[in-house]
């Protein structure tokens, strides 16, 4: 068909709608419809303007709009209202009105102008419907949000909630003290790295996995406290609040974090352990001198020993009599030396548990105050925020690392020497956990290092008071626990000590 025909068929179709239908479609929508003169006189009012003002068209007819009014909106906003129509533009606004029965209501109103060819307003077109019902249940979910968020703000433990891909969405004040106190980017990540370190991917796959109760996570700052968090997470149903989501009934998980800081408790608990700790390290390390002098008056016994037996073997030949009495008497001092062996006190035993190391390094910092301060040494302490537990013997680990900084000590706590600085740095690298214990004493000579680990072996002066078994027992300690010990020459010139422990637990 040709255009020219169509458009003359569609016209003829749009000329052929009787006025009457236009009539009875407003009369019969369900928005209530009103038509005006200029001056706001009602000239028609639809079947939904009766029901919603109470009304008839009898008795609304030819009475102003005004009579709907309950005269408490502002002056403003009718002044607003005549102004946006001599523009000829539509206006909109909610409005207190009063029925026939007296009964308030708010009306939700456009109303808009009807131009004639000459481009001249000749009436209005009103169209109002009740809200008051939906404004009511919009005010009862905005209180209800205030008194949740008013509950939750003033709660004296953290809450927050992360989307499927980890996006914060809600939390409130004591989650943002967190925010400021910690110094990370976001805490909720860094404890759950720490308590669940597959929780991203974890939480798109299998989101019941993520949920947990009352897991404890540690957080060490170097310029504060540390911080003992005790963390529940729980699924949550989200639903999206995109147009494209209308029809579709399934949602999304969110995480629920609620965050309680023990640490109060925990420091208690923490001296407490540490006051134990002390004594039980005071009497390990005055057991471990006596095993230490004991094992090196052995091994010196050896070597005398061994000439003795050298000697008896030579004169075996020469003066038999004298060689068995030399043989008598080195059978009696091996004896000796088996019955002084006997009384070396045995190895504590530990069972294995899981040990935070920060922990332990803290403890044995705590312990060793008075000896640092005493000795005029300032200590940097830098531990990582977050430390995985390592499966290890507490009272071993306690002892390794007190013995390095003892050796730090020792080694800068000698008359002259000015700069006394002690570094401890934790971190982790390469699935290893990496301590390092620097000090800027005099340190070791290169010749030295590689004895370091010997039995017996030591840097001390003979003259002094700790015979000495250099890092060898520093060393059964790191080994017992798979890890790894080694010596270099730290930044200022000193001794720095650095210990690896694998997170799998598998030796280095």
């Amino acid at each position: 068909m040709p255009a020219v025909t169509r458009a003359t068929a569609s016209t003829q179709q749009k000329s052929d709608l009787p006025p009457e239908a236009y009539r009875q479609a407003v009369n019969q929508a369900d928005l209530a419809i009103s038509i005006t003169d200029t001056q706001a006189v009602i000239l028609f009012a639809n079947e939904a303007f009766s029901r919603v003002t109470g009304y008839s068209a009898d008795e609304i007819v030819g009475q102003n709009e005004s009579i709907l009014s309950n005269q408490t909106s502002p002056d403003g906003l009718y002044k607003g209202l005549w102004e946006e129509l001599a523009e000829q533009r539509p206006w909109s606004c909610m409005l207190l009105n009063r029925k026939k029965d007296g009964q308030l209501y708010l009306a939700e109103l456009t109303i808009s102008p009807v131009v004639d060819a000459q481009g001249k307003t000749t009436h209005f077109v009103g169209m109002h419907r009740d809200v008051t019902e939906l404004h009511r249940l919009e005010c009862l979910v905005r209180n209800q949000k205030k008194l949740i968020e008013s509950v939750i703000d003033t709660a004296p433990i953290a809450f927050v909630v992360l989307d499927q891909n980890g996006k914060v969405i809600l939390d409130n004040h004591e989650y943002k003290k967190l925010l400021s106190d910690l110094h990370v980017a976001e805490p909720a990540h860094t404890l759950l790295d720490s308590l669940s370190p597959n929780w991203r991917e974890m939480l798109i796959s299998e989101p019941e996995t993520c949920a947990f109760d009352s897991r404890e996570a540690r957080i060490d700052r170097p310029l504060g406290r540390a911080r003992w968090l005790s963390v529940t997470t729980s699924l949550i149903e989200m639903h999206s609040d995109c147009a494209d989501s209308y029809f579709n009934t399934g949602s999304q998980p969110g995480l629920l974090l609620v965050i309680s800081d023990i640490s109060i408790l925990r420091e208690e608990q923490a001296r407490a352990r540490s006051a134990v700790m002390q004594a039980v390290l005071a009497d390990e390390e005055r057991t471990a001198a006596i095993r230490e002098g004991l094992s090196a008056a052995i091994f010196r016994l050896q070597e005398p020993m061994n000439v003795m037996a050298s000697a008896a073997a030579i004169l075996q030949r020469r003066d038999p009599a004298s060689a068995e009495a030399l043989q008598q008497a080195l059978a009696a001092s091996r004896e000796h030396l088996e019955s002084l062996r006997q009384v070396i006190p045995p190895n504590p035993q530990e069972i294995e548990v899981r040990v935070n190391l920060n922990e332990v390094l803290r403890d044995v910092l705590q312990i060793s105050t008075q000896r640092l301060l005493g000795a005029g040494i300032v200590v940097d302490w830098r531990p990582a925020l977050t430390l995985p537990p390592i499966i290890g013997r507490p009272l071993q680990l306690c002892l390794l690392f007190k013995a390095l900084v003892d050796n730090a000590i020792e080694a800068m706590n000698i008359k002259g020497w000015h700069r006394r600085e002690l570094s401890i740095s934790s971190a982790v690298e390469r699935e290893c956990i990496v301590i390092t214990v620097s000090d800027s004493g005099p340190g070791i000579p290169p010749d030295s290092r590689h004895k370091a680990f010997e039995p017996f072996f030591s840097a001390k002066p003979a003259s002094g008071p700790h015979i000495g078994t250099g890092l060898s027992r520093a060393q059964q300690v790191v080994a017992d626990h798979g890890g790894i010990i080694d010596l270099e020459e730290s930044s200022s010139g000193g001794c720095l000590v650095i210990v690896e422990f694998r997170l799998d637990g598998d030796p280095i």
